[in-house]
């Protein structure tokens, strides 16, 4: 069939006039956005790239925002397929406050990745919430990874839970009760048992001290873990400690000497 060509150019002109008018609905769309909400867009369109380190790079920049509005979109990548977005949205979502940020980092604590499980205890950490006390006492006592259950045992501390010191005190005295694991031969991570005495010092709960002292005067324990203890009875600064940092005093370590010294001038200024 013939078309006039009085109607093609009717419609080149129809088909012209409806671009510039998509175009122009689009740049009023893009303009109605403050540049905070235009940069968040612009990250939430990365976080469909098919490089996950581009990913990444796109939580990193909605975690730099600290903005409610970049939470709720980096949230998006706490269940990517790479382990090293979850682990940075983790952190990424921070900004939607303690309980929303707990609700929805709670579930990767299970992740079969380490190092997404770490980062996930330590974000808990930061949210300062209690209503994470539970959950970071179980990962605790029952990951099988070290970092893992060390990152639990700061970020129990982070939290300053005193409903977190029976299972702390249990750990660093070696009694396993508290795991649901079948066999338990108490913790022996050097590591893990110095961020524990430490957590216990931030909580300052006078119910820590037994266990503190028990580490104190363990001389099988590394010295690292017993200076921590030295350091924690004295921020609590229950008399019952005097005894046995007087006696911390005289360590062949000058460190753990110093520490029980300085701790014991606290408690007897």
């Amino acid at each position: 069939m013939n078309i006039p060509s009085g109607m093609l150019v009717w419609l080149s002109v129809l088909v012209i006039t409806c671009s510039f008018s998509a175009s122009g609905f689009s740049v009023r769309q893009s303009s109605s956005l403050t540049p905070a909400q235009s940069a968040i867009e612009k990250q939430r369109q990365r976080l469909s790239a098919t490089d996950a380190e581009e990913r990444r790079d796109a939580l990193m920049q909605l975690w730099a925002m600290h903005r409610v509005e970049a939470s709720r979109v980096a949230v998006i990548g706490l269940t990517d397929s790479s382990p090293m977005v979850r682990a940075v949205a983790a952190k990424a979502i921070l900004a939607l406050g303690p309980d929303e940020s707990v609700a929805a980092l709670t579930p990767l604590l299970g992740d079969k990745d380490e190092f997404v499980r770490k980062e996930v205890a330590y974000a808990l950490g930061q949210t300062k919430s209690r209503t994470a006390t539970a959950a970071l006492a179980q990962l605790l006592l029952n990951d099988k990874e070290d970092g893992v259950r060390a990152a639990a045992a700061v970020s129990l501390g982070e939290v300053g839970d005193e409903n977190a010191v029976v299972t702390l005190a249990n750990v660093l005295s070696g009694d396993g009760n508290g795991s649901t694991k079948k066999k338990s031969k108490g913790e022996r991570n050097t590591f893990v048992l110095r961020a524990v005495a430490r957590s216990l010092g931030q909580i300052k709960s006078r119910a820590a001290v037994p266990a503190l002292i028990t580490a104190l005067t363990n001389e099988k324990f590394d010295d690292d873990i017993r200076r921590e203890a030295a350091r924690s009875l004295g921020v609590i600064g229950d008399p019952a400690a005097v005894p046995a940092l007087r006696a911390a005093t005289t360590s062949g370590d000058p460190y753990l000497a110093q520490t029980a010294f300085e701790s014991l001038r606290k408690l007897n200024p």
